[in-house]
């Protein structure tokens, strides 16, 4: 049985959801500040953020808070990893593809998620032990064997365009096997995607815990894997992440051996 804890990251996340969709009607005139090259944020992401705090903090006071905008608060082995609008990018140009990602990490390793997409109204949620599910529905990865056929997902890194090479040696590899690639702009709604089947692999470098803790859960629990891009299990110090099901993350990390530069194997 889920633990309570989900159903307060479930009402956080809806939520915050609110306060998004709130704003979607005036993007003109939200206050947008560019925290680094071609890394916005906007007033929304601190008004939902916020909101999510407050709601976990009154059900868990001792916990620490992880948020993209709010940095670290509190010290415990059980930290919150927030993201209040992942997609910040597609959110303020009106493509509607973001969401919401909640996670818990305990003792480093990520126990817990939630991520809501609020235009669709579609929550994914996930705790260790209990399953993953897209609303009251059961999920599952996807069961391709290997890389031939696969729809693959990433993003690439605006905060580390030094990887960028590597990202497209890596794209160009994979492509040559696979049927596609997509690249939609929200880590945490595109690894919901691969713990509900609907891609079958992700990669990405640079990603932060709040970025794919949440989503992590949803994949192992939905049956997959998550690793570095040597085949690390575990949530990647690094952020330099692949997930999907056992066989296709397999074939991701022999595939893209290759193209890695010291940087991205440690």
């Amino acid at each position: 049985m889920p633990r309570p804890a989900l159903t307060i990251a479930t009402r956080a996340a809806r939520a915050a959801g609110q306060i998004i969709l709130r704003y979607m009607n005036r993007l003109d005139s939200l206050d947008v500040i560019e925290k680094q090259r071609h890394d916005y944020v906007s007033e929304v992401d601190r008004l939902a953020e916020a909101e999510i705090i407050r709601e976990l903090k009154r059900a868990f006071p001792r916990d620490a808070m992880l948020g993209e905008e709010s940095g670290l608060s509190g010290d415990s082995r059980n930290v919150w990893a927030i993201d209040p609008l992942d997609g910040t990018h597609n959110y303020l140009r009106g493509f509607p593809h973001f969401c919401v990602s909640i996670g818990l990490i305990e003792n480093g390793e990520p126990t817990l998620g939630v991520v809501y997409d609020p235009l669709r109204d579609e929550l994914f949620t996930g705790d260790k032990g209990n399953g993953a599910y897209l609303n009251d529905r059961r999920i599952r990865v996807g069961k391709r064997d290997g890389l031939e056929g696969t729809l693959l997902v990433t993003g690439f890194p605006y905060r580390q365009r030094r990887h960028l090479d590597a990202q497209i040696g890596m794209t160009r590899t994979l492509l040559a096997q696979a049927e596609d690639i997509r690249r939609t702009g929200s880590a945490a709604l595109d690894i919901a995607y691969v713990a509900a089947g609907r891609v079958d692999g992700f990669y990405e470098i640079g990603l932060y815990p709040w970025d794919m803790a949440a989503a992590c859960v949803l994949v192992r629990e939905a049956g997959g894997r998550y690793c570095d891009f040597t085949g690390r299990d575990g949530l990647p110090a690094n952020g330099h992440l692949l997930a999907g099901n056992v066989a296709v993350v397999n074939a991701m990390v022999k595939t893209i051996a290759p193209e890695l530069t010291p940087a991205l194997a440690h």
